[in-house]
């Protein structure tokens, strides 16, 4: 039976600035890919929590059943975030402990809808560690912030 993970990485020029999201899908069984597919976009303005948000949102939202499926996520924000924080935050209506409105709140709401028909295991990974598919979500989070990024003038 395949097991399907979707690596995902957001990417940040400035934070805010340009930003770019990236996605590698596969379905594997052991060691062997049966199948891939490579999500990106980005904004003009955002920042880099923003788009590692929308890189966990867009592989969940692209999946067309209910699928069991690991998110491997750099980013101790999504992880700690999603299977641990949105609980009080649910419970304090959308505010932190400190009674403070939660940042990103419509993303994580979207997070929560997006995952909630699906059976998500998520796992955190270091990032820039030579990890091959956390590289490759990299490399396209850097090309969906590419046509948000200022074109250097050529001399």
């Amino acid at each position: 039976m395949a097991e399907y993970l979707a690596y995902t990485d957001g990417a940040c020029s400035g934070n805010p600035g340009p930003g770019g999201w990236g996605v590698l899908m596969q379905a594997k069984e052991g060691d062997v890919v049966l199948k891939e597919r490579e999500l990106s976009g980005g904004e003009a303005n955002t920042t880099n929590n923003r788009m590692e948000l929308l890189a966990a949102i867009s592989a969940l939202e692209t999946l067309g059943r209910a699928t069991a499926i690991t998110i491997v996520t750099d980013s101790q924000y999504v992880k700690n975030g999603v299977t641990s924080w949105i609980h009080g935050w649910k419970r304090n209506g959308w505010k932190t402990s400190a009674k403070k409105p939660v940042k990103n709140v419509e993303l994580w709401q979207r997070l929560d809808a997006a995952q909630a028909g699906h059976d998500v295991t998520w796992k955190w990974v270091k990032g820039h560690a030579g990890h091959p598919e956390n590289e490759r979500a990299d490399e396209l989070a850097r090309a969906g912030m590419a046509p948000f990024k200022p074109q250097r003038a050529a001399k």
